[in-house]
């Protein structure tokens, strides 16, 4: 936030801004106004935003690509929140909150830092280095050096928390599930430790050929894509198994990458990465519903045992729901529906709502 109003001062305000960027677009510039950088919509031709990579963005994105911290569905962040809570309700308000405050608040000083890195340094070979730039040129150096040692803590914490989770599915998933159920505690904690290590050196190597945080980011989506389907389709219908969510992690990455090494496909460049995850989704979907289909579903007990402890909408739960008839099930499943829907729209509206009406743009 203070980045953000130190590059807005450097600019010389909101006004300035604007008028800056309708001078950098020649479409703006002849409107005599910004409208074509900031406008909801982006203009068909728009270099860094077509049309498809919008619609991509607004109508798939959201609910059909697994990503960490927001996995449709609901996943080890969210939960880790929700079971610190007090009550369901105060579970509910949190995740909610969480939702706002990360998606709809959270990315503006950022945007706003990037406008006016756009501004002040016109043409950048590599627009990332802008963000970077700007502390440098326009933070003292009490508030730069405040602003290094909280990016080395925010990136500690991530790495820390990454190396442990990916440790813990190789140990406790993998490892001691199917090699060595039944080994001591120390020798657990031994080939841990190692695990960290493989990870830590993997990671690295991968790095070493990421060129940008933006194609680390879209690459770690396009190898998501279509999983977010079966997630979410696992509360509502009983069929969902264990074979479901492997084959679409499988199939996701497989296609995925076939796409961007076989055809060609440039996770990079905006319309190539519409390409990739409109297709990835369409065969990741059709393939984890045909696995799902092909496959035994989960044990009746197993079964029984999570409706009778979650209580999903009966409508797709009918032949768990005849044997477990002591269960009332969950009659508000459309208005969760609902629900779920207009929470979307909401943190859409919040989001460039709030853009608004930081950009002066009140009506």
């Amino acid at each position: 936030i203070i980045l953000a109003f130190s590059s807005l001062s450097a600019v010389g305000g909101i006004d300035v801004l604007k008028q800056r960027l309708a001078d950098l677009s020649p479409a703006g510039a002849q409107a005599g106004t910004s409208a074509s950088l900031l406008s909801f919509f982006p203009n068909l031709d728009s270099p860094w935003m077509p049309m498809i990579t919008s619609f991509f963005y607004i109508s798939l994105n959201w609910w059909a690509s697994w990503y960490p911290v927001a996995e449709p569905g609901g996943g080890g962040y969210v939960a880790q929140r929700m079971f610190s809570a007090r009550t369901e309700q105060d579970a509910q308000l949190a995740t909610l909150w969480f939702q706002i405050a990360h998606y709809a608040l959270r990315p503006w000083p950022w945007i706003i830092t990037a406008l006016c890195a756009m501004v002040l340094y016109p043409g950048l070979d590599d627009p990332e280095t802008g963000y970077v730039r700007i502390m440098i040129d326009h933070l003292p150096p009490y508030l730069r050096g405040l602003m290094v040692a909280s990016f080395l803590a925010a990136y500690m914490s991530t790495i820390a928390t990454m190396l442990n989770w990916g440790a813990s599915y190789l140990v406790n998933d993998v490892y001691q599930r199917f090699l060595r159920p039944s080994a001591p505690e120390r020798h657990y904690v031994r080939i841990s430790q190692a695990a960290t290590v493989v990870l830590t050196l993997a990671s690295a190597v991968i790095t070493f050929y990421m060129d940008s945080i933006s194609g680390a980011w879209k690459l770690l989506i396009v190898t998501g894509a279509g999983t977010g389907g079966v997630l979410l389709a696992r509360w509502f219908w009983w069929r969902v198994n264990a074979w479901s969510e492997v084959s679409a992690m499988v199939i996701a990455a497989i296609v995925s990458i076939y796409l961007q090494t076989a055809m060609g496909l440039d996770s990079a460049d905006p319309r190539g990465f519409a390409h990739i995850m409109l297709i990835t989704v369409s065969l990741t979907t059709a393939g984890w519903v045909a696995v799902t289909l092909l496959t035994a579903p989960e044990p009746a007990s197993r079964l029984i045992e999570f409706y009778r402890r979650v209580h999903p909408i009966a409508a797709g739960w009918r032949p768990i729901a005849r044997q477990a008839p002591e269960v009332r099930p969950d009659r508000d499943g459309w208005q969760n529906l609902f629900g779920m829907l207009a929470a979307g729209v909401l943190i859409y509206g919040l989001l460039f709502g709030t853009g608004k009406l930081l950009l002066k743009e009140y009506s």
